[in-house]
């Protein structure tokens, strides 16, 4: 069993903070995600959980030892990173190996290991082989057959499919996710890829500034963003946010959207954030994907008309840039949606999904 808490983590380099106030912490087996724009810290994490770097504040625990004070070598952690840092000139048995005699394991040893990581991820004909004789996706899976050999307590990925073209990208996500599901190892990978981070975690931490935005399961941080970075973020095509103010409707309050006549009924949902006042500017959440084409919507659903400017066929879906006044929306339609462009078409949105922010903080409140 292997769990990691990282708590009240701080990293500065001279007066500029790096990373402020890290709080995450995982279970056995999770597949934790860090995803950020370049800059935000991410990687800078990822080096002080490994050793790399020194933190400045806070506490990290491996199953309740802290470890912020020892080696990389007694931190029983294996990383994988962007370059693959492979050894040219050793071949692909002898650089799996190399970990395994740095521990002074016998030759035996070595060779019975290598052997079934080798066959675990379908590289057995590779072993004599040097790196440059190998594609991109064969070093990423000797890379990560070095780090398997070691059986650590937990598995480091920075960016690791960054190098590889997007077909290799997409099949080198399955085989990872394939991996872990097999090996069970609890795992922290970083990635600027939001792709990459909604199909492969269990946990995501998003990141900005050096700072956690949000923490939680893939559908906590699509379907409840805790505020607009998130929501815009995550998800492709983003987050429409429509700006709009708060208005009071007999003892209730309705969203009325800037710049056009249209009065949205506040969705009704609990836990609200943050109490909405009347008056206050917001921004009303939409996801492309929650736009129905339909003459007849259920009873959740608010209808509203939109003119359409442009249509991207992707094949299985249709993206249609809309005009609601004098604001621009995506909306993710079915590849046989009945619109065309220059058409005033009525959409419906499930008022059940739609999310509220608060325009200046950015905050979700509702």
């Amino acid at each position: 069993m292997t769990s990691l808490k990282i708590d009240n983590l701080t990293k500065q380099f001279g007066n500029v903070n790096i990373l402020s106030s890290i709080n995450i912490s995982i279970d056995d087996g999770d597949f934790l995600v860090l995803v950020g724009p370049s800059g935000c810290g991410k990687s800078t994490l990822l080096n002080i959980v490994a050793g790399l770097e020194p933190l400045s504040g806070g506490s990290i625990t491996v199953d309740g030892r802290s470890i912020q004070n020892l080696e990389p070598k007694e931190r029983d952690i294996a990383m994988v990173f962007q370059s693959y840092a492979l050894y040219p000139s050793m071949t692909v048995e002898k650089n799996m190996a190399f970990p395994l005699r740095m521990r002074g394991k016998s030759p035996q040893e070595q060779t019975a290991k290598v052997a079934e990581v080798a066959e675990l991820l379908q590289i057995g004909h590779l072993l004599n082989r040097k790196p440059q004789q190998l594609s991109g996706g064969q070093r990423q899976r000797v890379a990560m057959g070095r780090a398997l050999v070691r059986d650590p307590k937990i598995f480091l990925f920075d960016e690791p499919l960054s190098n590889l073209d997007a077909k290799l990208r997409v099949d080198m996500r399955t085989e990872i996710k394939r991996l872990h599901q097999r090996v069970k190892k609890t795992t922290i990978y970083v990635t600027h890829d939001q792709v990459e981070a909604m199909t492969m975690a269990t946990r995501i931490a998003v990141m900005k500034d050096g700072k956690v935005q949000q923490f939680g399961t893939p559908s906590d941080i699509y379907d409840q963003p805790a505020n607009t970075f998130v929501a815009t973020f995550m998800g492709s095509p983003s987050m429409n946010l429509l700006p709009a103010t708060a208005q009071p409707s007999g003892g209730a309050l309705q969203l009325q959207i800037d710049g056009t006549d249209i009065v949205v009924p506040l969705p009704a949902k609990s836990g609200t954030a943050a109490p909405v006042q009347a008056g206050q500017s917001l921004l009303f959440g939409l996801r492309p994907e929650w736009f129905l084409r339909s003459d007849s919507l259920p009873d959740s659903h608010f209808g509203l008309r939109a003119a359409v400017d442009v249509l991207e066929p992707t094949g299985p879906d249709l993206y249609a840039a809309l005009r609601i006044g004098p604001h621009e929306v995506m909306a993710r339609l079915s590849a046989d949606a009945p619109v065309a462009v220059g058409a005033a078409v009525d959409f419906g949105v499930d008022l059940g999904k739609a999310l509220v922010f608060d325009r200046d903080s950015g905050v979700r409140v509702h």
